[in-house]
């Protein structure tokens, strides 16, 4: 009898000291549309630790988490082309629905991207949260250029790892804030200068390294304050991307500055329904996945998580609290 079960792991509730458990549940069945992931690897990322512990509206209990995946294409679904069918790909996947964290995840076909032979599927799955959010600001909102700037927020983390080395392979200026502590390690992903941000004055030191002219553009993945300053750092038009909604602009005359504020959201094409944002997905999947072939950028520092319950809490809490340098990664025993 062929085995129809898989082996996931699922969130029994949202809470604070959440924890999750190793459960069998029925491999999903891809419906007109979608294919069906042996998944690889599953990346966890700032906003699986959110949700652990704020839950989401769509979810019934118990609940897989999950977002990124990169695995083999097992199974299609009605007319989705069977070429699909032993390709390695990855995958952003909606977040309303049951997530990555298990053996098998169904998608829909249109937003996957193939991955390189070149290029092993634990370093893929660290890929698609991280890397798209820092490719669709630098290149779909910022429109960053050779010889702009750019001031980077939280360099140290996902995103803003990917989005340092992105911004040199643009030819850009990268002036990056971080700890201390991962100033050196900034540095080596190509920032042109790093900023304490616990010791230094930041808007004094943007306004000196660019002899007071401001950055061209921000991408800012702290909010708060830090937002309201740094939108006071750009030039005259600059771009500011964010990852965490609207800034506040109280007190800043924008007609002086005529700034560009765009909000950031991955999630964004599914919560939408927008198929063209869902294709998009891929496209720059692919255009991420060719630049790590071409050796533009390289895979940030990953930290493999085996597949225990225990330990994968363990890691999700981490990444909730900030200590996390580079990416996680949960090895869920597939193809690589």
């Amino acid at each position: 009898m062929t085995d129809t079960n898989m082996q996931a792991f699922v969130l029994p509730s949202a809470q604070a000291d959440f924890a999750l458990q190793a459960a069998t549940l029925p491999r999903p069945a891809p419906a007109a549309g979608e294919i069906r992931l042996r998944v690889a690897a599953a990346a966890l990322n700032p906003v699986d630790a959110k949700l652990c512990v704020g839950g989401h509206p769509a979810w019934r209990w118990p609940h897989v988490p999950g977002v990124d995946a990169a695995g083999v294409v097992d199974a299609v679904g009605e007319g989705v082309d069977a070429a699909w069918l032993g390709r390695r790909v990855i995958a952003h996947t909606a977040l309303a629905r049951p997530g990555t964290f298990a053996q098998w995840v169904v998608t829909p076909a249109h937003a996957v991207s193939t991955v390189p032979d070149e290029i092993d599927l634990v370093t893929a799955a660290s890929l698609p949260c991280a890397a798209l959010t820092a490719w669709q600001a630098l290149s779909r909102r910022l429109h960053l250029q050779s010889g702009q700037s750019i001031l980077i927020e939280a360099a140290a983390g996902g995103v803003g790892g990917f989005a340092v080395q992105m911004a040199k392979a643009l030819g850009a200026r990268v002036i990056a804030t971080a700890s201390a502590h991962n100033a050196d390690y900034v540095a080596s992903l190509g920032a042109d200068a790093v900023i304490d941000y616990r010791s230094e004055d930041v808007a004094a030191r943007v306004r000196a390294l660019t002899e007071g002219a401001g950055v061209d553009a921000v991408l800012d993945g702290i909010g708060g304050e830090a937002a309201h300053r740094d939108l006071q750092l750009m030039k005259f038009g600059g771009q500011f991307a964010s990852l965490l909604g609207l800034p506040d602009t109280a007190g800043i005359d924008l007609f002086a500055r005529a700034p560009g504020i765009h909000v950031i959201a991955l999630g964004g094409a599914w919560i939408s329904g927008d198929l063209n944002a869902q294709r998009d997905l891929a496209r720059m999947g692919d255009e991420v996945l060719a630049m790590l072939q071409q050796g533009r950028i390289a895979p940030l520092p990953i930290e493999v998580i085996p597949p225990d319950a225990a330990q994968l809490t363990a890691a999700l809490h981490r990444q909730l609290a900030g200590r996390v340098r580079g990416k996680l990664v949960l090895a869920l025993g597939g193809q690589h």
